[in-house]
């Protein structure tokens, strides 16, 4: 029996409440740097006059880390710990929201794809550190409500995150290539310093307040849990040699893959879609706070999740979400203003629980191979760097609208995952 299950001695009370609340942090922070993401693409896309497919390069190059780095993230995990793994990862981040100033200054958009995969690395380590050590602070039969609480305020930084980038990267209109030209050396000079600014500052920011958290998880302390003796289901594994063994697994990483994808397909071309003549025809700083009701439905549902998963059983709360997601783009893909508009934001409602409860499913009995399976897990989120771009590539040529066909398709495998993918 692991030593985590033998310390979990109340049935009322988590030992690990404290340690729960502070990781709770980490969720926030690297939520609200990726939902930063959604409000960069119509920016940069302005600002460099990209096509949408060009444009989702954005998105390509922050979700390809996860794919590079996530799995030897779960083996420098099971070498310097959970702490180490978290310290490490918010460092590198910060390095990556440092690199946005270069990037601004020189007004290069290749330095911009590279600081959102150095960003994306640190965020992706991140990830693999704190995810399973959740699952593992408390009751196994309980992991899955206890990701979705911390995945809660995870959409909780997704929420704010939008309408603070309004605020501050959209202020500053974006000039036509033909406005460019009419403008004198010192106006075109004084424009692009304004446009440099509205991102420099936001993310000199964020870098501050990502080496302030490393410090503070350094000198704080953590229980001790080697990442190698750790598991979610209570049982020892002898069976197998490697994660990749599991079937529940494999199948977890593939609804991982098209989640996040079908998730960022949508948040990335919202502030566009919102902004077409025959939805809402609203501007891109106006359409980018609706952006928040996205994200923050995710965060109402994650909240109400954590505790309806209390009663019933995850992976039934899975598929319903899922058939429900899909019927509600096909109602966009259908419809056309307030309606359309409407249902494409109600849809982060019913995503909330999908990613902690995927996740958590995919990693149940995994023993010792929990910190491997996390790797795997966290590299299909290089869904969030395929799909979108791959939308982008039929929402050049068939429309924004019918393109949301691809997020339709993420939902139906998610229905199968819950209905019978995840039994082991």
């Amino acid at each position: 029996m692991s030593n985590v299950t033998d310390t979990t001695i109340s049935p009322d009370k988590n030992p690990y409440l404290g340690s729960l609340t502070i990781l709770t942090s980490l969720f926030f922070i690297w939520g609200f740097i990726t939902c930063l993401n959604d409000i960069l693409i119509p920016h940069l896309k302005s600002v460099f006059t990209l096509n949408y497919a060009e444009a989702m390069l954005i998105q390509f190059c922050f979700f390809t880390a996860y794919f590079v780095v996530s799995i030897p993230s779960g083996y420098l995990v099971e070498k310097i710990d959970y702490k180490g793994g978290i310290i490490a990862g918010l460092s590198i981040a910060g390095i990556g929201c440092l690199l946005f100033y270069p990037a601004a200054s020189l007004h290069s958009y290749p330095l911009f794809l590279a600081a959102f995969f150095v960003l994306a690395s640190g965020i992706t380590l991140l990830q693999v550190a704190a995810n399973p050590y959740v699952t593992i602070l408390g009751k196994p039969e309980t992991a899955s409500s206890r990701l979705t609480m911390t995945q809660a305020f995870n959409s909780l930084g997704t929420t704010i995150a939008p309408y603070f980038g309004s605020l501050f990267i959209l202020a500053t209109a974006v000039k036509t290539a033909d406005e460019i030209r009419l403008l004198n050396a010192d106006e075109l000079s004084a424009y692009q310093a304004a446009q440099a600014a509205a991102v420099q500052n936001p993310y000199l920011l964020l870098a501050a307040v990502l080496f302030g958290v490393a410090i503070i998880f350094t000198l704080i302390k953590l229980p001790k849990i080697e990442a190698a003796k750790t598991q979610v289901s209570g049982v020892e594994d002898d069976v197998h040699d490697s994660a990749w063994d599991y079937k529940h697994l494999v199948l977890g990483a593939i609804g991982i893959f098209v989640y996040v994808g079908g998730e960022v397909s949508i948040g990335s071309f919202l502030i566009n879609f919102l902004g077409e003549p025959s939805i809402a025809g609203l501007a891109e700083q106006d359409a980018g706070k609706y952006v928040s009701f996205y994200w923050g439905g995710a965060m109402v549902g994650r909240f109400i999740g954590a505790a309806v998963m209390q009663k019933i059983q995850p992976a039934k709360m899975l598929t319903f979400n899922a058939v429900t997601a899909a019927l509600l783009v096909l109602m966009t893909m259908l419809g056309s203003g307030h309606v359309a508009m409407w249902t494409i934001l109600a849809v982060g409602l019913f995503n909330s629980i999908m990613f902690p409860t995927i996740f958590s499913l995919a990693v149940s009995g995994l023993g010792k191979h929990t910190g491997q399976g996390s790797g795997i897990l966290c590299a299909a989120i290089v869904g969030g760097a395929v799909l979108p771009v791959v939308q982008g590539l039929f929402a050049d040529r068939i429309g924004i609208q019918q393109a949301f066909f691809i997020p339709v398709l993420c939902y139906c495998y998610i229905a199968y995952y819950g209905w019978r993918g995840y039994r082991f």
